[in-house]
């Protein structure tokens, strides 16, 4: 529930298009809404700019459907992480404008358009194997109102694919570094820009990797200064904290 439907609701009390009684009955649900699954908590747009994202894994199908329909009530865009087929099956019963995209295993339901767009951000891969955590990350900012542009597969094996592209670097406010295996190339980023650069660890590699261990002690060993790292495959949380810097910086693409 955020500023601009609150005053949309306190409008349209003064104008008399709806009761004392119906507005009170929306503001008690304020500031969570008790399903008695789960509390959705509809104050999170007033203090974060951004309403509750609905992580997905382990929650019934019902449940997640009762989540939405309780945000979607104040309007807002929803997003849902770590979704499967069956919560967007769910989902389609609602009447609600939805969007899957599987091999980030996202869902986005929006009800506005962001009018203008903050520029911008930068998605990198060091392989095609990274893609569904970077495009989790990228699609996150996007959702968020964020320009995003993405450059894929330039890991430190063929280091020349990346330096190809020196002005995608230069002009990124800020850069995610998505890499499994070794986890080298946000490193790599780190020492040929002057920006932050957030770095994601995947699981993908062979067996020494650790399930993305390898790759996330890489990361946190970095010698690259400016450079921050996220939980393993956490392409969300790396795409949510680029969106906070990037809007920080105040460059709007109109």
């Amino acid at each position: 529930m955020d500023q601009n439907y609150l005053r949309e609701l306190l409008n349209s009390l003064k104008k008399d298009e709806i009761t004392i009684e119906d507005t009170i009955d929306i503001l008690k649900k304020l500031p969570f809404e008790d399903l008695g699954y789960a509390r959705v908590d509809h104050h999170r747009s007033l203090r974060k700019s951004q309403s509750e994202v609905v992580y997905c894994e382990g929650k019934e199908p019902e449940q997640i459907k009762g989540i939405v329909e309780a945000l979607a009530r104040s309007g807002e865009n929803i997003l849902l992480t770590r979704a499967g087929k069956e919560v967007c099956a769910a989902l389609e019963s609602t009447g609600l404008p939805l969007t899957y995209y599987p091999s980030a295993r996202l869902i986005m339901i929006k009800q506005r358009e962001n009018s203008v767009l903050c520029g911008n951000i930068l998605v990198i891969t060091a392989g095609t194997a990274d893609l569904p955590v970077a495009e989790e990350a990228a699609l996150t900012a996007e959702f968020m109102g964020n320009r995003v542009e993405r450059l894929y597969d330039v890991g430190v094996a063929g280091v020349h694919r990346l330096l190809t592209y020196q002005d995608m670097l230069d002009k990124a406010m800020v850069i995610v570094v998505v890499a499994g295996m070794d986890g080298v190339l946000p490193s790599v980023v780190g020492g040929l820009v002057d920006k932050p650069v957030i770095a994601v660890p995947t699981s993908v590699g062979y067996g020494a990797s650790f399930g993305g261990l390898a790759a996330l002690l890489t990361m946190l060993n970095s010698c690259a200064s400016g450079l921050g790292v996220v939980n393993i495959d956490n392409g969300f949380g790396a795409g949510y904290l680029a969106s906070i810097i990037n809007k920080q910086s105040g460059s709007t693409v109109k």
